[in-house]
Parts: C-alpha cells; structure tokens; sequence
C-alpha cells in the first residue's frame, strides 16, 4: 500500500470514528469533509500527472523531434497528396477515356479513389497517430 494510500485510510477511519462519537446528526458534514479531501488528493495527482505530461511534450518539441500526431504535419501531407493526386487526374482521366471509353474513366477514378483512400486510412493506423503508452494514457 502506498503512502498517501495509508494517508487516506486514516483519514477515512478519523471520519468514521467522528461518526460514531457524534452521531447520525453530522453524517453530512463528515462525508463532505472526507469526500473535500479526497477530491484535493485526485486534483493533486492530476497536477502532477498534467505538468509530466507537458514537460514530455516540450522535451521531444526541444529536441527537435516531430511530436505524434501532430496537426500541422499531418494536414499539410494529407492536403499536398490530394492535390497531386487531383494533378495526376487530369491525364490519367483523359488516356483512360480516350482508350476504354467511359469504364477506362471509371475504373481509372476508381484508381484515384482507392489510393486517396488508402493513404487516408494508413495514415490513422499506421502513421502519425501512433504514439507510445505512457503514464497519462491510464
């Protein structure tokens, strides 16, 4: 059993032999009081659980490294692939209508479609949204 874990049952166990020597009468009072500490005790390892995660954060942005996920990053590769993908279009649309007719310019949008889509899709899984566990994932 940790410290503060010991910490709180003695206060748990003060509470409950309040309750006792005073009575039903200040149950309320008493159950406010323990509840007061125990939320001051979650604040507290939510505190210093937020501040490690953001000292993380200015740690891999200090040294340079692109962080997870990152926003800017992603948006901008997800934007310069579709719009490669709209250039190559163009003439990719023309040699398949030109030689199959209207299937050559489905079956060619198709192709456009499914890579576009499969790029999206790597991206989510595989990419930049994978990052390791660490203590603030709990």
């Amino acid at each position: 059993m940790e410290a503060r874990d010991a910490e709180l049952k003695k206060e748990l166990d003060a509470t409950l032999h309040a309750r006792r020597e005073l009575g039903e009468e200040y149950d309320s009072a008493l159950v406010d009081s323990f509840l007061g500490k125990v939320e001051q005790r979650l604040d507290g390892t939510i505190d210093r659980r937020l501040r490690r995660h953001l000292a993380e954060q200015q740690m891999v942005v200090a040294r340079g490294a692109r962080t997870p996920g990152s926003a800017v990053d992603s948006w901008s590769e997800r934007f310069g692939f579709g719009v490669v993908s709209l250039i190559l279009a163009v003439p990719l649309s023309a040699i398949g209508a030109v030689n199959a007719g209207l299937t050559g310019l489905v079956v060619t949008w198709a192709g456009i479609f499914g890579v576009n889509a499969v790029h999206s899709i790597r991206g989510v899984h595989f990419g930049h949204r994978r990052h390791r566990k660490s203590e603030w994932d709990d």
